[in-house]
């Protein structure tokens, strides 16, 4: 019984054009290898859905099994040319197979004798499906820039979107409960001091599922959601950006200060209130760490909180440990001095502030003005590297990156635009926000969760030190002047 080697392969658009699948190709070699009186011992198949790497890792694995086995072989089956090799390299391949290990080269549906004619006929057929693979590939590469022009995807659109089907043409349009989530990664990222790992483990316990499939977040997932500015409106083509037509997900004053966050690796491994970077050690200079001690009571175990400096076990440092409460009863009691109890002293303080805007006003308009000299200059930028890329005096990679700069600095320029006209409404209101603030600071703490007392900590101090178990803070301006309370006597009446 004569032994054949067969191969398979099919491609999406090729069954949907030529109607055959696997299946088909694989009932035809059987058939073929059955009516020559042999089997097929061995059968490799290519998918519709294999990569590049998959269908060469395949095709390798063929010509290695032909070459061990060559003796016992009477042939290499293929439906057809183009189903045996997709470029001429491979074609090579097989027709060395055929003269070196003496292997023959069988087309079943393209039979061709085993002559110098034959061999001819064979070239000329795998001379057009090179030519059709490259072409198809041009064709593909063509519409990808097409689209990418018009400011789509040029493939799967990235989480938080999805592709429909209107009026015939492929668009993208939000997916609400992914770009929920995209928008809660990045905030909880931006403001509440979560890291990679935090969001994922934050994620996990309140219940949120990636995809239905998969419903589990990972580290790298999270940090390329970040990264990708896809959420800000633009798209990723052959490593540049383009302006897209989607709909942001992500506002651009947030996604700059993720990113600043991701470049300075700022990382925060847990939710502690006063941990991290947040306070330093008056002996040693390190930093307070928090740490969980779990102690018997009547009642069971209980959790305890404690917070010491990093270098606590070392043989010459305090061995001081300071509780949560503690630390807590004593940032209200900074609270506590900042309020001023008389009504009438309160008035009178923000008729003050609201005088003291006006100079700030003046600083605002100036700073405007500066910010729309250079938004003029970028698009005058714009302009002159256009002209240069249509004079072909840069390529379109050169000319891509220095876009992408230039948007990013106009994105920038505009932002702080945004900054002034909201300051200039809202200057004469902000002194006396903030002295409200520090009016109601001890009720907002009391009824904060652990992000919000960060936040309220980081607005109130510049730093601060732990000497002994005391909290030491270098309390931010107008704060340090309030935390000093009223001092009738020095205030001149």
């Amino acid at each position: 019984m004569k032994r054949y080697v067969a191969l398979a392969r099919v491609s999406s658009r090729e069954q949907e054009r030529e109607g055959f699948s696997l299946d088909v190709q694989e009932d035809a070699l059987k058939r073929f290898a059955e009516s020559h009186g042999g089997t097929i011992v061995k059968l490799f198949k290519i998918a519709e859905t294999a990569s590049k790497r998959d269908e060469r890792k395949t095709f390798k694995e063929m010509i290695a099994y032909a070459k061990r086995h060559c003796v016992e072989l009477d042939g290499l089956l293929f439906y057809k040319v183009d189903r045996a090799a997709r470029n001429l390299f491979d074609y090579v391949e097989l027709e060395r197979l055929e003269s070196e290990y003496q292997v023959p080269f069988i087309s079943i549906s393209q039979q061709t004798d085993n002559n110098p004619a034959g061999r001819m006929m064979r070239r000329t057929l795998a001379n057009m499906a090179s030519f059709f693979t490259e072409q198809m590939a041009v064709d593909i590469s063509l519409g990808i820039n097409r689209r990418v022009q018009e400011g789509l995807f040029p493939g799967r659109a990235p989480y938080g979107y999805q592709n429909i089907r209107a009026n015939g043409r492929r668009v993208i349009q939000l997916n609400e409960g992914e770009a929920t989530n995209v928008r809660r990664m990045f905030h909880l990222y931006a403001f509440e001091n979560h890291t990679l790992e935090g969001i994922v483990k934050r994620f996990k316990a309140d219940g949120v599922v990636y995809r239905p499939g998969n419903p589990d977040w990972s580290r790298t997932s999270v940090h390329n959601m970040l990264t990708d500015r896809a959420y800000i409106g633009e798209v990723r083509y052959r490593g540049n950006w383009f302006p897209g037509k989607h709909a942001p997900i992500i506002d651009r004053a947030t996604w700059d200060r993720v990113q600043a966050l991701l470049g300075n690796q700022k990382q925060v491994t847990h939710t502690m209130t006063f941990a991290s970077d947040l306070i330093e050690c008056g002996h040693c200079g390190h930093k307070i760490t928090g740490e969980w001690k779990i102690k018997q009571t009547k009642s069971g175990p209980r959790d305890y909180l404690y917070y010491r400096c990093t270098k606590y076990n070392k043989p010459d440092h305090p061995r001081t440990r300071v509780t949560e409460a503690e630390l807590d009863r004593q940032v209200l009691a900074i609270f506590d001095k900042m309020r001023i109890e008389d009504e009438n002293v309160r008035d009178w303080f923000r008729a003050v502030l609201a005088s003291k805007t006006k100079d700030a006003q003046a600083d605002t308009r100036a700073q405007r003005a500066e910010l729309q000299r250079q938004e003029t200059l970028i698009a005058a930028q714009q302009d002159r590297l256009l002209n240069l890329r249509i004079d072909g005096q840069i390529d379109d990679d050169t000319f891509n990156r220095k876009q992408t700069e230039l948007r990013d600095r106009l994105a920038s320029i505009m932002l702080q635009l945004e900054v002034l006209n909201r300051t200039r409404d809202e200057n004469a209101e902000l002194a006396s926000r903030v002295f409200e603030l520090s009016q109601t600071l001890r009720s907002k703490w009391l009824t904060s969760d652990y992000a919000e007392k960060r936040k309220i900590l980081e607005i109130v101090w510049l730093n601060c030190r732990l000497v002994d178990a005391t909290l030491c803070p270098e309390i931010r301006k107008p704060f340090d002047i309030l935390a000093e309370g009223l001092l009738v006597p020095e205030s001149g009446g």
